[in-house]
């Protein structure tokens, strides 16, 4: 489902996986980072119209329930199948792609999963 030399992919991969304690692993034929919970998914996919719509090149993340309005609004982002009802939100990755918010989001997920002595130790990192 998923091409492991994907420049997006691999991109993606490096930002996730600069976060304390953050690992790789394939989860439903999709590469997904996490701490004890997952806070990424490479790769996801919509039902519209009784149809499969796949996101091959996209990341799909939690986000904070006020954030999630603005980014349903953006034509690049998309809810995903199964985890959009729980908060997930899907971003298309393509050329014009805006790393640092790409970053934002994985941090934001990260918060949002990894656990209150994770964060404190991404506070400690972030300020020195």
């Amino acid at each position: 489902m998923f091409d492991d030399a994907d420049p997006f992919l691999l991109r993606v991969r490096e930002l996730a996986l600069r976060f304390p304690d953050a690992a790789e692993k394939v989860s439903h034929g999709r590469p997904a980072f996490y701490t004890t919970k997952v806070f990424a998914y490479y790769g996801g996919s919509v039902r519209q119209a009784g149809e499969w719509l796949a996101h091959d090149q996209s990341v799909m993340v939690l986000c904070e329930p006020d954030s999630r309005p603005a980014l349903e609004q953006d034509e690049r982002c998309f809810v995903p199948a199964y985890l959009g009802p729980a908060g997930w939100i899907g971003l298309d990755l393509d050329a014009r792609t805006d790393w640092d918010e790409v970053a934002e989001l994985l941090e934001e997920s990260y918060r949002l999963t990894a656990g209150a002595r994770r964060v404190a130790r991404l506070d400690r990192l972030s300020a020195e």
